[in-house]
């Protein structure tokens, strides 16, 4: 649970502002002789500690002989905080803006001839992780997809991971079509997850296609928004590797169009002539 004084952290107050500030809500207006006597921060550190907190905008000086400090209110610290990291992230970007001309200059020839000895084989595909990564990069394509979204699984096991990105998508008007693996190909454990997630997807996103492919799936994936023309498209998959643990296997991502054109196609293949509605 996160504790009041906690807020003080994220604003990245040291360990003595924190103290002094903290003082200075419960005692109000005072001096710096007193404040360093309340809190037992030397008197040789207190004026530098209650500077940067004037600096911040988070306390009020009050000039005379001696000065007081006053703490601003709670809700103006608050919003103090947040404006201080706006103005730091404005301050950041318009330094990283300055220095862009130069830093492409300098960097983008040198990319560019690295990346012409890139193999065919890795422009073709890359890697992630089974589990977190590979469901990650699935909630994404199914966020860039903008026409078609085209599924394979055995069971969709991680719909729970997916769900929110899968109904945006068909909130935005996305054709989503689900082929499972029929249920008579599935161990009866992964049978009564399929049919699990099967009801879920028919009672709460019933614009989803279904249908149970009656052969083996050779692999396992996304393809999105595929062109016949070959341009465009992205897919994740996974082949099927029945003695390999799945901590220990790895999903391809492609954003070559003719391949996920030819993915399409056997989708397209599979769902019009080897799979059933199963309803």
């Amino acid at each position: 649970m996160t504790e009041a004084s906690d807020v003080f952290d994220r604003v990245g107050l040291t360990e003595y502002e924190t103290t002094a500030i903290e003082q200075l809500l419960t005692l109000g207006r005072t001096t710096a002789p007193n404040l360093a006597e309340a809190t037992g921060i030397p008197k040789a550190r207190i004026y530098g500690v209650l500077e940067s907190l004037a600096d911040r905008g988070f306390i009020k000086v009050i000039p005379g002989r001696p000065k007081e400090y006053q703490p601003k209110a709670p809700e103006e610290i608050l919003d103090r905080a947040v404006e201080n990291q706006r103005q730091s992230y404005e301050r950041f970007a318009s330094d990283i803006d300055a220095g862009r001309d130069a830093f492409l200059s300098e960097y983008e020839p040198r990319f560019e001839r690295a990346s012409e000895d890139i193999s065919p084989t890795a422009e073709l595909f890359h890697v992630v992780d089974v589990g977190d990564p590979s469901e990650r990069e699935t909630r994404r394509l199914y966020g860039d997809a903008e026409a078609m979204l085209g599924v394979i699984t055995n069971s969709f096991a991680y719909l729970d991971s997916v769900e929110g990105a899968l109904r945006a998508a068909v909130e935005r008007g996305v054709d989503v079509s689900v082929l499972f693996l029929h249920p008579d190909n599935l161990p009866p454990e992964k049978a009564a997850v399929q049919s699990e997630m099967v009801e879920r997807l028919r009672a709460d996103l019933p614009e989803v296609g279904v249908r149970f492919s009656t052969e083996k799936l050779p692999w396992r994936g996304t393809l999105v928004d595929p062109s016949m023309d070959y341009d465009s498209g992205e897919a994740i998959l996974l082949v099927e590797e029945p003695d390999v643990p799945n901590h220990m296997r790895q999903a391809a991502l492609t954003e070559n169009g003719s391949f996920v054109a030819g993915m399409k196609r056997y989708f397209d293949l599979v769902w019009e002539h080897e799979s059933v509605d199963n309803s």
